[in-house]
């Protein structure tokens, strides 16, 4: 089964994250898979706008913690250089726009690529959770930089430690996502696909440079030290209780 479902559309592409088993949690072949598709569509050019979104009722719960194997020592310096870190830095570097349609949770990694994107259409059942601090982890993928950029360091740095999950509704008020739609949602994200489709796709290639260097000029090395400090993380007591409190279904004991 194909982790990533494509599905071309007039000027645009659809991209679907596709492991509805799993909550479409990120494995390590569907971010080399989305990969793959981010860099077909820009080569692409009947394509002028990409969409992601999640199969089901789901966005993507993030990593796949099922991935992780109790005990074992795992370089998340190198895991983050060989998925998350790269897939972010594509998703900004991109000449068209990457509208994120969260059509339902998202957490952790998947929260990262979502705020990578250049706009985000949320369900209004839709909600986002931080969740790396559940496990005991440090924010990576791009979260630590891109979380506080729409919602102030206050309040990133609450749903951090609280794992609180961030509502559609309040994600719109604070600017974390754009719209928010209901019954209608799958004609929201079309209506707002097709407007970027008709419009000036060289200047907002431009505008999109601009705004990275305005803003995220530091996003290469924001995500370089999240995976010094995730390094640090993954070795420590609190990431294996966490894991295992996950894995077993339970509160952690930190």
């Amino acid at each position: 089964m194909n982790t990533i479902l494509v599905s071309p559309e007039a000027g645009s592409v659809i991209l679907t994250l596709n492991r509805p088993e799993r909550a479409n949690a990120f494995n390590f072949e569907m971010v080399n898979e989305l990969r793959s598709a981010l860099a077909d569509a820009e080569k692409d050019p009947q394509v002028r706008c990409v969409a992601l979104t999640g199969s089901g009722d789901v966005f993507s719960a993030g990593q796949d913690i099922s991935e992780m194997k109790r005990g074992e020592v795992v370089s998340y310096r190198e895991h983050l250089e060989k998925t998350y870190n790269p897939l972010v830095l594509q998703i900004r570097g991109m000449g068209k726009p990457v509208v994120a349609a969260v059509n339902g949770p998202c957490a952790g990694a998947a929260f990262g690529v979502a705020l990578a994107c250049d706009l985000r259409i949320a369900k209004s059942s839709a909600y986002f959770v931080v969740g790396f601090g559940g496990i005991g982890l440090a924010p990576d993928s791009g979260v630590s930089l891109l979380l506080p950029v729409y919602i102030g360091l206050g309040r990133a740095q609450e749903y951090f430690y609280s794992n609180k999950p961030i509502t559609a509704e309040q994600a719109l008020t604070w600017g974390l996502v754009n719209q928010v739609g209901d019954l209608d949602f799958q004609k929201l994200v079309r209506k707002v696909i097709d407007g970027l489709v008709a419009g000036p796709s060289g200047v907002f290639a431009l505008g999109k440079k601009a705004f990275n260097r305005a803003l995220l000029s530091n996003l290469e090395d924001a995500l370089k030290f999240e995976g010094m400090l995730q390094d640090e993380a993954g070795k420590s007591a609190e990431h294996r209780e966490g894991v295992s409190a996950f894995l077993e279904k339970r509160v952690p004991k930190f």
